[in-house]
């Protein structure tokens, strides 16, 4: 062999007091991705697969990490841990399936390779965004310390994927909450083309540990002893003492980013160097040398595990082709939920919204003991809208947590806590405006969760909204048309207390990701007789507040509040429609009035384009056209940010213009 270069330190193996039969083990399970690799490359090369990354080289990694966990605790890996799959012993045939979209897959063939989670298997796939899972982790290991269980959750990510915002809030609120997470780094040394050198400036990942008070070791990921040993020695040490650990693993990527991309940018000298610290040559000559493994045995495991995969091949070609009806796909993009609805009771108390809120959030973290409310400044200062003070006092520190200001790691955190034990959660985000800090998981994990893979999100979002009270642009959006675009949400803008009360409620006891929208204008300005007792209000049932015959006013939130006042003044006989939900919507209601009256105006405090109003608008003009007296108008705010200044802010918002945009209407 030729001498390696200082900077890539040869294999030295430490058997310790293994065994020779657990040797041969974790030879057979390095060995075992590997071959089905190999034959993936032949596969994607006849175009029986689609795609492939590969992990070659980097096998020790998964397979030590894998072996080092029990089989009931959390992993979170990436493209490159094939070794993570097949150490849990996931039967082939099944993976071979998922990587050809068909149905013994784990994604009914709606996600590729391993964009996929297995509650059976305890594996949380990946999504391309790469860094959120981190978020994910720390959900997960919270939810064990909560169910008191010394158990470790081990995530993957890349070198590359550190440069995300997402690792760093991760390892940070890790670190604050002493969770017990194995942040498994696979530094590589390419992020796509892009070589580490490009990607940070510290010499190592692990470094960066330090700046989070966070332990942190440097393994030598092509070899698979000292990952095993090491990884079991810390997560033994974890259970008993739970907190995170930062883990670098030194390795490369001896093929491209996946296939089609090749590895040209890779000097060749590199790329021969750290071929010769391959981890399964290596540690197959270490087993040769040490007289453990026979050319004989040798052999025969190849020949077994060429068998098994070339079996289980035959099982995924033979299986038919992945089909589904129009109604089957719509069916499984929101979970099922048996609602049952909880009636109202006689006693009464005159309230403001926020009371409705905070009441409602109180009564729900009694009745669920396992509902866990999560947010900036909520628990010693409850909340800068005071919505959970006193809560603290309650229902303690595990339950009511403060958070750091870092949106889209908790919301992340939220998804882990319902995926290990159905742990709800509720998140106040301070101000609507901040759910861009958040956006990806909210989007590309909450939405997508059950669709993909039959995860349920049992999450609800606190959205502070709205114009009105000079706040500015960063503090006065009502960006409900963000959500009702994407599949998978529920998004819930209730315009009174005791609709608030009653649909905060539902929204909680709801398996699906609920962004729930609370105007800041009508928090303290609107009163309501509501039930002091617990109750439940169907999502998708519009209210009518007013009846008339002249026009159809559909609007939400403080729309609503404008129709009834433009309304009242001016004597119009008008139906005014509340939605109350956005998604699920009620167009049975919507339909009824719009037949009754033939004119409909559609409100909305949003910005008119691409507002909710327009759907709605669309959805009337194919099913009631027939019915309409006039063109359907959309009233809005001007299509600009939301200006600060009082005159500013007025001339911005419709509710000026309502009243001569109804009577132009009327008038027609």
């Amino acid at each position: 062999m030729r001498s390696i270069d200082n900077s890539i330190k040869k294999i030295v193996y430490d058997r310790k007091n293994y065994s020779n039969k657990q040797l041969i083990e974790l030879y057979k399970s390095i060995l075992k991705p590997r071959l089905i690799e190999e034959k993936m490359l032949i596969l994607l090369r006849q175009g029986k697969i689609s795609k492939w990354f590969s992990g070659i080289g980097q096998e020790a990694i998964s397979v030590g990490v894998a072996s080092a966990l029990t089989s009931d605790e959390y992993i979170l890996p990436m493209h490159r841990n094939l070794g993570i799959f097949t150490s849990r012993k996931i039967p082939l045939h099944r993976l071979f399936s998922q990587w050809q979209g068909k149905k013994s897959g784990f994604t009914k063939g709606r996600d590729r390779s391993f964009h996929f989670g297995t509650q059976e298997f305890k594996i949380v796939g990946m999504i391309s965004h790469l860094g959120p899972q981190l978020g994910v982790a720390n959900g997960i290991a919270l939810a064990s310390l909560l169910k008191k269980e010394a158990k470790v959750t081990a995530v993957f990510c890349g070198e590359g994927g550190t440069s995300e915002g997402d690792f760093h809030e991760a390892l940070n609120v890790a670190a604050v909450w002493n969770l017990p997470v194995l942040f498994c780094i696979e530094n590589n040394g390419y992020g796509l083309s892009t070589p580490s050198s490009q990607q940070f400036k510290c010499k190592n990942i692990a470094d960066k540990g330090i700046g989070y008070g966070m332990e942190s070791h440097i393994i030598d990921g092509n070899n698979i002893l000292e990952v095993y040993t090491t990884l079991t020695k810390l997560a033994k040490s974890v259970r008993k003492k739970p907190r995170p650990i930062l883990l670098e693993f030194k390795t490369f990527r001896m093929r491209g980013h996946e296939e089609a991309s090749g590895t040209k940018y890779v000097p060749q000298d590199l790329m021969d160097k750290w071929a010769r610290k391959d981890p399964i040559e290596n540690f197959h000559e270490f087993l040769k040398k040490e007289n453990i493994l026979s050319e004989e045995l040798d052999v025969l495991i190849k020949e077994n595990i060429v068998l098994e995969i070339n079996e289980h091949l035959k099982i995924a070609f033979n299986e038919e082709k992945i089909t589904s009806s129009i109604e089957n796909e719509l069916s499984d993009v929101y979970k099922h939920v048996n609602y049952i609805e909880t009636k109202p009771s006689t006693e009464i108390e005159n309230i403001r919204l926020i009371d409705a809120i905070s009441l409602s959030l109180k009564q729900c973290m009694r009745k669920h003991s396992n509902l866990v409310i999560m947010g900036q400044d909520i628990a010693e200062y409850g909340g800068v809208f005071k919505i959970t003070d006193g809560f603290l006092e309650e229902f303690g520190a595990e339950r009511v947590r403060n958070t750091p200001i870092c949106e889209s790691t908790i919301i992340e955190a939220a998804y882990g806590l319902s995926i290990n034990g159905n742990i709800k959660a509720v998140v106040e985000l301070q101000f609507s405006d901040f759910i861009t800090s958040g956006f990806n998981p909210v989007i590309n994990l909450l939405a997508k969760s059950f669709y993909r893979w039959g995860q349920g999100a049992s999450v609800v979002l606190r959205m502070p909204c709205g114009a009105g009270v000079n706040a500015g642009p960063f503090h006065s959006q009502t960006n409900e048309a963000w959500f009702t675009k994407t599949p998978g949400l529920k998004v819930v803008y209730p315009a009174f207390p005791y609709d608030a009360k009653g649909l905060l409620a539902t929204a909680i006891e709801d398996e699906n990701p609920i962004l729930f929208f609370e105007h800041k204008l009508l928090y303290r300005t609107v009163y309501q007789d509501v039930p002091t007792a617990y109750y439940t209000i169907p999502f998708g049932k519009a209210a009518l507040l007013n009846k008339g015959i002249s026009v159809s006013i559909i609007s939400y939130g403080l729309g609503v509040h404008w129709a009834l006042e433009v309304v009242k003044t001016h004597n119009i006989s008008a139906d005014i429609l509340d939605l109350r939900t956005l998604q699920p919507l009620d167009i049975e209601a919507i339909y009824a009035s719009v037949k009754k009256t033939g004119k409909v105006l559609i409100l909305q405090e949003d910005t008119l384009f691409g507002g909710v109003a327009s759907d709605i608008s669309a959805l009337i003009a194919e099913h009631c056209f027939k019915y309409l007296d006039a063109p359907i108008k959309r009233v809005g705010s001007l299509e600009t940010p939301i200006p600060f200044a009082n005159s500013l802010e007025n001339n911005y918002l419709p509710k000026d213009r309502l009243f001569n945009e109804i009577m132009e209407l009327l008038n027609y």
